[in-house]
């Protein structure tokens, strides 16, 4: 059984990428929050990926590298808008965090994530992660193709 333990937040405005990115494309064929499934082109790789609901900052996930080909094939058929985005891979503090910056309607919005082995595996913050987002539903990627971030009100972008 796959298990994901990862916590969001978003990030300051100085973060300075060390890494090369990678160009992501990513599309929902399900958004139930109780599975959801997303095909992704990252690069020049495609994946198919199951998620399981959330229970605090873990939820089954399976992910499968499919061709790029058919990834394409099937992002045709997912909800629009399609997500878009930068993926830069930082080290920081003997961990790795991955620094989504986003494009499209969704520009302007920068979230990173960890992964953590247990839910209450220690970890310092880099200088450039601000307040953390883990467990609020608008920063999933699957709920910013029904409420993009260009459409959030500034309360909404403060919070």
């Amino acid at each position: 059984m796959g298990v994901e333990i990862e916590r969001k937040f978003k990030v300051k405005e100085d973060f300075r990428p060390t890494s090369i990115g990678i160009e992501m494309a990513q599309g929902y064929l399900s958004r139930d929050p109780k599975r959801t499934v997303r095909i992704r082109i990252a690069g020049i790789q495609g994946f198919l990926t199951i998620k399981g609901v959330n229970r605090g900052a873990a939820r089954l996930e399976y992910e499968y590298e499919i061709p790029v080909e058919e990834a394409r094939e099937l992002l045709a058929l997912c909800d629009a808008p399609l997500v878009e985005k930068t993926r830069y891979v930082e080290r920081a503090a003997g961990h790795t965090w991955e620094v989504d910056v986003f494009h499209g309607a969704n520009a302007g919005l920068v979230i990173a994530e960890i992964e953590l082995a247990s839910e209450d595996e220690a970890f310092a913050l880099p200088v450039w992660v601000g307040a953390e987002v883990t467990g609020e539903h608008r920063y999933y990627n699957s709920a910013l193709i029904a409420h993009p971030y260009s459409q959030w009100s500034p309360a909404e972008r403060a919070e």
